[in-house]
């Protein structure tokens, strides 16, 4: 009953908190937030943005996390890329067209997977910390991706292709199509299946998991795997929006995933966390983004607001435990 009361309290002060930031942005900005173009902006940007904040939850989820998502995106986004652009469009029929299309997504899927899979052994058999881990293979697909390409961007995608990026379903943007599609996914396995309640008694209590008879080890490599599969969609969304793709490609969204995951209520230490709190995370830093986009922050003075809310949130995530803590025990005592 406690745990549901404390569930509920949560979801209302995230909800509080979004309302509270968007009617202050909206009063300060009338003008200037409130209009169709800044929606617009924003809706191109949560979709990407909000896939690999789910990668970064599911890692979160067993106790870990995963460093490694926009250099996963990005050698992914790669590999799509060199396919994409090894044949010249004009030149090849339209099955051929969507047929390369096809081949460039599967293959960018697949190496996303591989590179989950490495982050799961990595954390689940050989035993290295999951910070350590995925800090290591940051650097290993960040200079394999560097390798590929000598630094230099990719560029220049078929018309068919950057529909996925910037094309509409019935004035849908296909991206949040996409981004909803992959949260409602995410919904039903981490609450509908055996797996994600596997992944949530992992990250609760690994030793009792273990007792119960769940593969800690199978559900840590599936998870990174998730989550691999998750920065690999998000890089189909961000090669086809941009029309490019180069080495270091979102790298700020690292640090803003991150932040979303704690302030959307997932807990570091593993075993709590839901999609709809992290997807009100997501708006409310989309919201404060927007915000200091029209009042002309720069990327560095951002980057040190980014730090100093998570450093808050997590200070206060603290206190608001041990305060819970003792109520617990005193209801116990009485």
């Amino acid at each position: 009953m406690l745990g549901k009361y404390s569930k509920y309290s949560k979801t209302l002060t995230l909800f509080i908190i979004m309302i509270s930031v968007f009617m202050v942005i909206s009063i300060f900005l009338p003008g200037k937030f409130l209009t169709i173009r800044n929606f617009q902006s924003m809706s191109s940007q949560i979709p990407e943005f909000g896939l690999l904040s789910i990668a970064v939850m599911l890692a979160m989820l067993t106790g870990g996390i995963d460093l490694s998502i926009v250099a996963t995106a990005n050698l992914s986004g790669i590999v799509a890329a060199l396919i994409l652009t090894k044949f010249t469009f004009s030149q090849i029929g339209g099955y051929e067209e969507l047929f390369t299309i096809i081949l460039a997504i599967t293959s960018a899927l697949i190496i996303s997977l591989i590179c989950g899979f490495l982050n799961g052994i990595l954390v689940a058999y050989v035993g290295v910390p999951a910070i350590l881990a995925t800090l290591g293979t940051m650097g290993l697909f960040s200079g394999i991706a560097i390798i590929i390409t000598k630094g230099y961007g990719i560029v220049g995608f078929s018309e068919k292709f950057l529909l996925i990026g910037s094309g509409t379903i019935f004035l849908i943007p296909v991206p949040m199509i996409i981004f909803i599609l992959c949260a409602l996914a995410a919904v039903i396995i981490l609450n509908k299946t055996t797996f994600g309640f596997s992944v949530y008694m992992l990250g609760s209590n690994p030793i009792a998991a273990r007792f119960s008879g769940i593969s800690n080890e199978s559900i840590l490599i599936k998870t990174y795997m998730m989550s691999g599969l998750f920065a690999g969609l998000a890089s189909i969304i961000m090669i086809s929006r941009v029309n490019s793709i180069r080495p270091g490609y979102g790298s700020v969204y690292l640090l803003q995933a991150i932040l979303v995951c704690v302030l959307g209520g997932v807990d570091p230490s593993g075993g709590a966390g839901s999609i709809f709190g992290l997807i009100m995370g997501i708006i409310t830093l989309q919201v404060l983004q927007s915000g200091f986009n029209i009042l002309s922050f720069s990327p560095f003075s951002k980057k040190v607001i980014w730090g100093l809310i998570l450093i808050l949130v997590m200070i206060i995530n603290f206190y608001s435990a041990k305060l819970s803590q003792k109520s617990i025990k005193r209801l116990k005592t009485n």
